[in-house]
């Protein structure tokens, strides 16, 4: 099956307690610190981007052609071809990453052929571009995922191939979508989250608000 292996996701949790009004005014600083969007810089000038619009609204990434270019030029290939146009992002668990770019909409599709791994020293971050893969290293295809968050326990044993530079907010809308159970974990979507299009960019489109 093709889908993120190791996915034992580990929940946190969370516990209240009584706080004074010192501690709960530095919490707000903190939390306003961490909702400030820090703007996006490019990791290579001619890295080339995409576009990916969906009905919450569009992410605009860089593919990092300089870190692993047989799986960026894999994705322009089939962009270029219209192959993700139209599929879902079938597989999403908040906190973790949202998963899609399968043509059988169900964790088992490929594009017909495998992409030797391109590991690096890249680490999962939010709104991290990696390739989904089976039990094999060498089994990527076409299915991606990005990640919700930090997620230290994928690195070096997936392929970071590029990062979301706009449309965070949308990549997280997508992340908050309701699921329901399927096989061991909830991660189907309760409604269709179609990729509408996806898109080689060459110019700095203007990024749509989501809904």
């Amino acid at each position: 099956m093709k889908t993120i292996i190791s996915i034992a996701v580990a929940f946190l949790f969370l516990f209240t307690g009584i706080v004074s009004a010192d501690e709960a005014k530095n919490e707000n600083a903190n939390k306003d610190k961490k909702d400030k969007v820090e703007k996006y810089t490019k990791r290579k000038a001619d890295n080339p981007e995409i576009m990916i619009q969906t009905d919450f609204g569009n992410m605009k990434l860089e593919l990092f052609r300089d870190v692993a270019p047989i799986h960026v030029d894999s994705m322009l290939a089939r962009i270029k071809d219209k192959f993700y146009d139209g599929l879902t992002f079938h597989r999403i668990i908040d906190g973790f990453m949202i998963q899609g770019g399968d043509p059988k909409g169900n964790g088992t599709g490929d594009a017909g052929y495998n992409l030797p791994a391109e590991f690096s020293d890249l680490p999962h971050k939010d709104g991290t571009l990696s390739m989904a893969r089976a039990r094999d290293p060498n089994s990527a295809s076409c299915q991606f995922f990005i990640c919700l968050g930090r997620q230290a326990g994928l690195d070096k044993q997936y392929t970071v191939f590029g990062q979301v530079m706009e449309g965070m907010d949308t990549l997280h809308k997508i992340g908050k979508v309701k699921c329901v159970q399927n096989g061991p974990e909830v991660s189907k979507p309760a409604e269709t989250v179609y990729i509408r299009k996806m898109l080689v960019l060459k110019d700095k489109p203007e990024i749509k608000p989501g809904k």
